[in-house]
Parts: C-alpha cells; structure tokens; sequence
C-alpha cells in the first residue's frame, strides 16, 4: 500500500465488501437500546440485531452487515492508564441468521483482510475452540493454513455465550505486528498479554442454545455473528501504537495537546489526561447526538460522568475556559462521513457540552472546598487517613475520582481509607444490581406475546379508514395463546388489517369496537409488536370471539380527530420553538391524546412570558391559515434532502411517512393528522416547566379543548366577581381596593396584638436575672405567633439594654422560642443559636440561629417553664 487506509476508507471497504456478497448494509443502530433492558448502552455490533437471531423478528434479509457504533463503561478506570483502553469504538459486523455457516464466514474474513485491505497472510493467525475440528479442517484444508499456524483456547477464550440462550464457538484471527510490539520473552506467540499479537476478527458461530444450566442443544437455526473493532484494524493496517496514533483519533488528540499546549508522549501523567479527553469527548458527542442526556441515573449518568472526567482533566493539563464543544467539532469532522447525523444535531451537542462543563466548574469548586474542610478537620484531629466514606462523597457527589483525592491529599501528607472506599463502592454497585429489573435473553419481561409466531404481521389501513372488515389471525389470554375469548374475559386480538392505531411516536392509541358474528370486544388500548403485530388489547363484553372469525373493527372517531388535531399542533408548536429559540430545539419526548398534547424540547432555561406569548401566537397564525396536512411516503435519504425533520435516536424503516403542513412544517412522522390545520380551530399554552437538565416541557389545548378551558376560566371568573360583589369588569379595581383594606386591617390588628401582649406580660423588666454579670431575661407570654414574638423581642431589648431575651409564647397547642443577644453580651461569649438549640428539645422541638438571634417551634407547651430556667444554665456556660 503506498498510503495507509484511513480509517473512514476502511468502514467503507468493509460495507461494500460485504454488499458484494449479498449483504443488506444497515445503517448503525441508535446507542439507545430498543426493547432491551438487559443493556444500558449498545456495546456489541450484534446487540440491536436480537430479535433477528431469535427469531422473534424476520430480518430484512438473512444475511446483514453493519458498523455500529458502541460504548463500554466496564473499563472507564483504566482509560487513558493505557493506550489500549476506550469507552467508544466502531464495530463492523456481517451476520447471517440462517443462512450461510463457517465454510463462508471463514473465507470472507480471510478474503476482506488479505486480497481486500491488503494484510500479508504470513502475518495471520487464526484461533479456534479446542473441540471445534469443522473450523479448524476449513482453515486448515479450504484456506491452506499450516496446522501448527491454527491456534486451540479453551472456552475461556474461544466460546462466546451469555447465560442462556444462543451461543456457539469462536474463530479469531490474530495480526502479528512485529518484534517491536512483543515483550521480548521466549516462546512468545499468539495468546501472549503483550501488543504483538493482536487479535482483529472474531468469527462467532452461534449453533448451540445453552438452556441456562449449560445443556447445549443444536439450534434448528444457525446464525454468524461476527465482529471487527474498526479502531484496532486501523491501528493495523496504518502500523501505529494504539488507537490514539489511528488518523481520525490523533487528529482529535492533535487537538487536545494544542488547547492544553503540551505533547504526547513526554510524560506519563499528562498523556493519561490527554488519552481520557480524547476518548471521553467521542462517547459524548456521539451520545447526545442520539438524545441521551446528561442527569444522575442511568444512561445519563454515564454520559455526565465521561464529560466531567475530560473537564477535569482538562484543568489538569492548565487548559482555561469551556473547551469540550471544540474538541466536538473535530470528533464531528472526522466522523461525518459515516454518521451524517452528528452534522445534523452539532449545534445541540455543543450546547448540551457547554452547558454540562459550566455546571462541573461550580460542582468542581464545591468539591475543592469541601475536600479543604476534610483536610482542616484531619489536621484539626490530628489524623493522617482520610475516611473512605468521605473520599465516596467527593467522587460520588462531586465527580472526583479517587486517584485525584488521593494526589492532593498527598501533596500534604496525608493518605485515604482505600478498603473503606472500594467497600462504599461495592455497596453502590450492589445497590445498582439490585435495581436492575430481572429479564430474560432479550432483556425484556417475557411476555404471552413472545409465544406468537414471527410470521404473524398486521397491515394499518387508519390513515384512510375508520373501519374495516378482517380475519383474526391471533387470540390471546393476559398469560397464554387461546383459540377463542368469551363473555367477560380479557384478552388480546390480532387481526390481518385493523385502523386501530397502536401507541407509538407520542400519540396515544385509539379506542373502539371490534364487532365478530357472534359477539362485542371493547378496545381500551392497542399495542404494536415485534414483527409488526398490532394487537387490540380489552375486554369482550357479549358473545364470543374465535381464531378465523371474520370481524369489524371500528374506532372511536372523535376520540381520534381530537388526537389527530392535538398531533398535528405539536407539529406546528416544535416548528414556532425553534423560530422562537433557536435551531438547538428538538424534539426530547410528547404525548398526544383526546385531552390535550404535551411536548418536551431541549432548551436550557425557562421561557418567558414573551417567549410564550410569540411561540402561542405563531401556532395560531398558522392554524388560521388553513394550510394543507399532506403526507409523503418517501426513502428516508430522500426526505432527509427535503429538510424533513427526523427525531432524536428514533429507528427509522427504509421509507419514511413525510407529514407537511403548507411550507411552515416538515417532519417524519407515523402518526394521525388532520387534513388541514384550520381543522385544529386554536391553540393555548396551559403551562411550562422543566422536566430534566436541559429539557422543558409544554402542555397545551386545541380546538374543543381550548373552548372547554376558557369556559371554565369564565366560569371561575363569575364565582370571584360574585364572591368579591362586583360585576366582572370591575374585579381588578375591587381586589386591589380589598388588599388596601387588609393591609390597613392588618395593620392594626397587630398594634391591638402588640399592646394585648404587652398588657398581659405586665412590666417584666422585675424578672431579670444576672447570669455572670450578663442580664438574661427569661419571659412566657401567651397566644402570639412568632412574628409578634419578634417585635416585643424588639421591644425588650431596648428597654434591657446589654443582655439576653428568651422569650416563649404558646399558640394553639404549639410553641414558639426566640432569643435575642445583644454585642455586649456576644462579646462575653453569648449565642442566642446555641442558647435555643439547648432548651428547643425541652419544648419537644429544634430550631437554632445566628449568635444575635434565633428562633425554634415545639409541640410541648408544658415544658416552656423549664426551657425558660434552662435557658440561664445555658448562659453560664457560654460566658467566659
């Protein structure tokens, strides 16, 4: 090769490569995980594609190739340690679900790495399981590789399985990269620990199910699964250390020393910074770029972990300012090619980037501070460990890993409870378990619908019907698959056509009859499958229903032309965002009924009253013009061209519905729409709040809704005006001239109450005591609240002069305590905060305060008198 592939060219040969052999190319799947919850991020090429390998879902074509993008997390504490470790890679795949084996899996592998990319086989080695004889005589006889060349493993190595379900035998292929890379030893071969011989292949062989109690059987179906990490094959092909030196990656590593100013390679500290910002930075921006959002639990909380680890590494190598979204742009730039998506949302990612850097730089701070008292109130004790519990709090709380704590309490003599910390660790991760739901090889709750056929489909005819006639092709129970639902029971029907629409994209699915020609179903929710299966879930209210009986199915009309006006407003409303807001709003989540829609957005502070008013009003100007709701099926790249808008981490079919309202919105979109917007009649905004970081929410009525909403508003303004004796215009005037009239009522109300305390407390000054040369002045009065409580504290500490006030007051079966301290007696050591939280409990409460003043409540009026004497012990003490 005169230049070495780069790594983009080698994502493409592959793809195509696998294209000549009858591969369907599939674009990489979201990092999200679709109906799994066995996995927090997709970590495996293979890991979207279950449902094919199951069964459970009929692939587009049974041979498929994919570079898919993934995160691993497993390792995040040895990332930028070594070169060899990252959290984000590329994995190419190819993948048969029953249709060719080992004899063409080996031979495509050999064929791509040696006539295609160009490898010297010389320098090739594959592995096999020890017992699989079949891959070793197709190396060995069809390839022509020397036996002593063919490398047995153990299961450890060379069988790939996880729990029950398909598993199978491996056959990997190692690249020999040269003395250069081994560590030198005698007898080094492949399987050594040392970089020489690098594993780039791995051929999996799924033909056994493993039952769960390892009893294998043979699979009626078997599948190829195989995997190449595009990184490693880089690092190959270009002949360079790690995947750091790899083109795309240096020149994002390129990047991060010319911010920091430093070089890779001259100290160890300062390359293992340099190599967790380069990783760290392509896991962010490749997860924003499908939705996911920084927040403290789950996914979200494994993206604002890498953020915050690349910013404080970032001020350790002394760069200054917000600079992840710079880096981002180059992790954009180098990857377009094969993720068009990262241009499309750029603008985003670097918002959502810029917003989480500022939100560490006030956490990191907070962190430093509290680590400075950790360290004062060691020194204070006389200890030289920090407790463990304590070093969890900084990294649990504030993202310092414990290495940092650990550096900087070095620089000053002191160590960390290490064993404390794994334990809190420990009980974290077990916490973590704990919570994770239990479920089987999908990763989802195994459901009655797991047992239908995968053949089984059903075929939407609602965009043009309301009703229609068709065969059921499916019965089932809440537990099982039946062949017929009677009178009373509830149950599940599956027909070959329906005009149901099932829940999904937002908008809630749609209610109505099913009539059979012996009984009624009543459908209270639809659900859409695996496969394409829409079921009608409900209850049969007459008769009885069998498999083949032919059925009317009937929606609910204007529980849909409701629906239908509240979805193609939430169209409008995210189009009058982004004219409002700007291009960084997107979709983040929307629900559409009957009722009402809701939609949540990326923004990043609240709207303003102004910004509302504007979004509501161009809603409505566009509603007013009665523009056209036309729907386009089209290829997806074709309407991608359009500007159609697409959503967050959203898996999209070849073609695409392309909803358009006139010129003003364009979006894919699979839902139900009104066929013009005049038909949505009005628009109003009910509220606007925040859901997440950097995520609000808006509700919103139309049509019906909207009229319904300001009656009652009428309604309620009738009751107010009569209530306040005026006719409704005049209910401003009115109730601003009744808040004259309490504030006047008020007014005196507390000078009467000021003077019946007064009056009931007598003249008190008799009552003060000398406590060590300080005057203490201990007062119970009744039946006056805090606030009063406060202005006869006033009162006393004038007449007093220097001293102390604790007065008590019972209201209403409570207890309210103040003290007051004056400077004279805050000289000699009195603290009114300290004096109250000693007598509080007395009381039956707890309060405290500052040394001047302080406050505290209490359910025990019985104890006032002995809180009031306790009140001059706890002032004998303070006085010095």
């Amino acid at each position: 090769m005169e230049r070495p592939y780069s790594l983009n060219e080698l994502r493409k040969m592959f793809l195509e490569f696998f294209e000549s052999k009858g591969h369907l190319a599939m674009k990489s799947f979201s990092l999200i995980p679709h109906n799994d919850n066995s996995l927090l991020l997709i970590n495996s090429g293979m890991a979207p594609l279950k449902p094919y390998f199951t069964g459970a879902e009929i692939p587009p074509r049974r041979r498929v190739t994919t570079c898919q993008k993934c995160i691993r997390t497993g390792d995040l504490e040895n990332v930028g340690k070594t070169a060899r470790h990252g959290t984000f890679f590329e994995m190419l795949g190819n993948f048969s679900f029953g249709d060719y084996f080992k004899h063409e899996a080996i031979a495509w592998s050999w064929e791509f790495l040696t006539q295609v990319v160009g490898l010297d086989p010389d320098r090739l080695y594959p592995s096999i399981y020890q017992d699989d004889d079949e891959a070793f005589d197709i190396w060995n006889k069809e390839i022509g590789i020397a036996p002593e060349r063919i490398f047995r493993f153990g299961k450890e190595d060379n069988f790939w399985e996880h729990g029950a379900g398909p598993c199978g035998p491996c056959s990997e292929i190692y690249y020999d990269r040269g003395e250069k890379y081994g560590c030198g030893k005698p007898g080094c071969t492949v399987g050594c620990d040392c970089d020489r011989y690098m594993e780039v292949w791995n051929n999996v062989f799924s033909q056994f199910n493993n039952d769960g109690h390892n009893h294998y059987t043979d699979l009626i179906q078997k599948n190829i699964d195989t995997g190449m990490g595009l990184e490693r094959l880089a690092v190959v092909v270009q002949d360079v250390d790690s995947i750091f030196d790899v083109d795309t990656i240096q020149a994002l590593r390129n990047k991060v020393c010319d911010l920091a100013g430093v070089k890779y390679l001259e100290k160890h500290e300062t390359d293992v910074s340099i190599r967790i910002i380069t990783d760290h930075i392509r896991s962010a921006t490749f997860m924003i770029s499908d939705g996911i959002m920084p927040s403290n639990e789950g996914r979200g909380y494994v993206l604002r972990r890498l953020i915050r680890r690349a910013a404080r590494h970032g001020r350790l190598l002394g760069i200054e300012g917000k600079f992840l979204a710079k880096l981002s742009e180059t992790v954009i730039e180098t990857s377009k090619d094969g993720y068009p998506e990262l241009e499309e949302k750029k603008e985003f990612i670097f918002n959502v980037l810029t917003q989480e850097e500022d939100k560490f730089n006030k956490t990191i701070d907070q962190g430093l501070s509290i680590l400075n008292e950790m360290e004062e109130k060691l020194s204070a004790e006389g200890k030289k460990v920090l407790d463990g519990a304590d070093a969890f709090k900084l990294y649990d709380t504030y993202g310092f890993p414990m290495d940092l704590t650990k550096e900087i309490l070095e620089e000053k003599g002191y160590d960390i409870d290490e064993e404390g910390f794994t334990v809190c660790m420990q009980e974290q991760r077990q916490k973590a378990r704990d919570a994770r739901k239990v479920s089987n090889y999908m990763g989802k709750d195994a459901t009655v619908y797991d047992e239908i056929d995968p053949s089984v489909t059903s075929v939407f005819v609602g965009y043009e019907k309301t009703e229609c006639e068709s065969p059921i092709t499916v019965l089932t129970t809440e537990t099982e698959l039946t062949d017929a639902l009677t009178d009373g029971q509830t149950g599940t029907i599956f027909t070959q056509e329906t005009p149901f629409y099932a829940t999904s994209g937002g908008q809630m699915a749609d209610t109505g009859v099913i009539t059979g020609p012996e009984g009624t179903f009543e459908v209270k929710d639809v659900v859409k499958l695996l496969g394409g299966k829409i079921g009608h879930i409900g209850v049969v209210t007459s008769g009885m229903f069998k498999k083949g009986d032919v059925v009317k199915l009937a929606i609910n009309k204007e529980q849909r032309s409701d629906t239908a006006k509240n979805h193609s407003a939430t169209h409008l409303l995210q189009k009058a965002l982004r004219i409002v807001l700007g291009s960084h709003v997107e979709q983040a989540g929307s629900f559409n009924n009957q009722d009402k829609l809701r939609f949540d957005f990326t923004h990043f502070s609240a709207l303003t009253q102004e910004e509302l008013d504007r979004v509501e009003a161009i809603v409505n100007e566009e509603i007013a013009k009665g523009l056209p709701v036309l729907t386009k099926v089209m290829n997806i790249e074709d309407a991608k061209k359009t500007g159609a808008m697409a959503l967050f981490g959203e898996k999209y079919s070849d073609d695409v519905r392309v909803v358009s309202m006139g010129d003003f919105s364009k979006e894919l979109c699979g839902g139900t729409h009104t066929d013009n917007t005049a038909s949505i009649a009005a628009f109003k905004i009910i509220s606007e709040t925040g859901v997440a970081a950097g995520v609000r929410r808006i509700e919103a009525l139309t049509g019906n809704g909207v009229f319904k909403y300001y009656k009652e508003v009428e309604k309620e303004l009738h009751e107010a005006a009569k209530a306040a004796k005026c006719d409704p215009a005049q209910l401003v005037k009115r109730i601003e001239g009744l808040h004259e009239e309490i504030k006047t009522l008020t007014a005196e109300n507390n000078q009467l109450k000021n003077k019946m305390a007064k009056d009931a407390m007598g003249d008190v000054m008799n009552q003060v005591k000398d406590v060590n040369g300080v005057s203490f002045l201990p007062v119970h009065v009744k039946d006056i609240d805090m606030q009063e409580l406060m202005n006869l504290g006033d009162q006393l500490k004038a007449k007093l002069g220097d001293g102390v006030i604790l007065l008590a007051s019972e209201n209403g079966g409570k207890v309210s305590l103040l003290a007051m301290a004056t400077d004279g007696a805050m000289k000699k050591g009195a603290h009114a905060g300290n004096l109250i939280k000693a007598v509080a409990k007395l009381v039956g409460g707890g309060g405290g305060g500052r040394p001047n003043m302080a406050q505290a409540g209490g359910k025990n009026p019985a104890g006032i008198n002995q809180a009031l004497e306790a009140g001059a012990e706890e002032l004998a003490k303070q006085l010095h």
